[in-house]
């Protein structure tokens, strides 16, 4: 059964902009697995490290998506790593992309820092730890 509360800064996690940022999360979920998913089995020969980055990426925005939506403390807790690992991940495979090109031939969400998605990748995660932070109980 999915932990709930009735405090309100449980409540402000999920409104306002944290719904905002719960649709963010959720498209970038389906839209980051679902571009894994074809490329993993169309040609993951051609790049697989590329491709098995964007699968992680899925997983994360998965990841950050349901903490959020669950909110209490073990959503915040879920959604807090998840925004942690997607800012280390956009921050380090951002600059691998850009480093070493001839690695990721081909891009993911996370590669030239998220250049492909209109650098949403690289802002999101700022945005989702100050939301969390900022609804801190």
């Amino acid at each position: 059964m999915p932990e709930t509360s009735t405090r309100p800064e449980d409540a402000a996690l999920g409104t306002g902009l944290g719904r905002v940022l719960l649709l963010v999360y959720g498209i970038f979920a389906l839209s980051a697995s679902a571009r894994a998913l074809v490329q993993i089995s169309t040609h993951f020969s051609e790049a697989p490290l590329a491709y098995l980055l964007s699968a992680f990426a899925g997983l994360v925005y998965i990841s950050a998506t349901v903490g959020l939506a669950v909110g209490g403390a073990r959503g915040r807790m879920i959604a807090l790593v998840s925004c942690t690992i997607e800012l280390l991940g956009v921050l380090i495979v951002g600059t691998l992309s850009i480093a070493d090109a001839v690695a990721f031939p081909d891009d993911t969400v996370w590669s030239h820092f998220g250049s492909g998605y209109g650098y949403v990748p690289l802002v999101l995660p700022f945005i989702g730890l100050w939301w969390i932070w900022r609804h801190r109980p």
